[in-house]
C-alpha cells in the first residue's frame, strides 16, 4: 500500500508529498473538530480560539495539491501505481467533509449559543463523544504508519458505539420521548448527533483504505 509506495520512492516522490499533505488535513480535522466541541458543548459563547474557517480552507487547498500530485505523479511514473492514487483521491475526499461537518457544528453553536446540553441523554452523548475524540487519534496514528490493527480498532467501534447509539438517541427525540425538551433545543441536538454520526463515518471510512482494496474503500473488510 502507501508504506511500500513511501520506501521504494522516498520523500522526494510526489506521492508521498500527497500522503504527507493526507495526515496534516487529518491532524487539522482533529484540531477544528476538537475545537468546534468546545465551543458548542463546553462554552456559553460562540467563540472560537483561532479562525476555524481559515483552517476549513487549508484543508481545501490541501485537497487541491493532493490531487495534482497524485495526478503528476502517474502521469510521469505511469499507471503501475494508480490503486494507490485512486486510494489518497478518494480518502482526502472524507478528510475534506470531515471539516465540513466540524463547520456545521460550530455554525450550530452560533445558532444556539448556549452550552448544549443533553439532560436525561447526557450519560449516552459523552461516551459517544469520547469515542469519536479517541478513534480520531487512533486513524492518525493508524494511517500515518499504515496500521491494519489501529484502523481496525476505529471500523470496529463505529456502528456499536457510535453510530447505532446516536440513531436511538435521535428516533427518542423525534418521537418526542422526552416531555423537558423545548423545541429549539431538541433539533439542536438531533442536529449535532448527525453531525458527530457523519464526522465518524468519515473517520471509518479512511481507515478502511488502509484495510481493504481499493474497490471495498467505505464498507466492511
Amino acid at each position: 500500500m502507501f508504506k511500500e509506495l513511501i520506501n521504494l520512492f522516498g520523500k522526494a516522490n510526489l506521492m508521498k508529498q500527497a500522503f504527507d499533505s493526507s495526515v496534516e488535513m487529518l491532524k487539522t480535522d482533529q484540531e477544528m473538530f476538537l475545537e468546534s466541541i468546545r465551543t458548542l458543548r463546553e462554552s456559553d459563547r460562540a467563540e472560537l480560539q483561532f479562525d476555524l474557517y481559515q483552517k476549513d480552507r487549508q484543508i481545501n487547498a490541501y485537497e487541491r495539491e493532493v490531487r495534482r500530485k497524485v495526478i503528476t505523479h502517474l502521469a510521469i511514473a505511469g499507471a503501475t501505481e494508480l490503486a494507490m492514487g485512486i486510494r489518497l483521491v478518494s480518502i482526502v475526499i472524507d478528510i475534506e467533509r470531515i471539516g465540513d461537518y466540524t463547520k456545521n457544528i460550530v455554525e450550530l453553536a452560533i445558532n444556539h449559543p448556549d452550552r448544549l446540553q443533553f439532560g436525561e441523554f447526557e450519560s449516552a452523548v459523552v461516551p459517544i463523544e469520547n469515542r469519536v475524540k479517541t478513534n480520531f487519534e487512533t486513524l492518525i496514528k493508524a494511517f500515518e504508519k499504515q496500521d491494519s490493527t489501529l484502523a481496525r480498532e476505529v471500523m470496529g467501534t463505529h456502528k456499536a458505539q457510535v453510530s447505532s447509539v446516536c440513531d436511538t438517541i435521535v428516533t427518542s427525540l423525534v418521537r418526542g420521548e422526552s416531555r423537558d425538551l423545548d423545541i429549539k433545543t431538541g433539533a439542536a441536538m438531533v442536529m449535532y448527533l448527525r453531525f458527530i454520526k457523519r464526522i465518524h463515518s468519515h473517520l471509518k471510512n479512511i481507515a478502511t483504505s488502509i484495510v481493504n482494496p481499493v474497490d471495498r474503500i467505505g464498507y466492511s473488510e
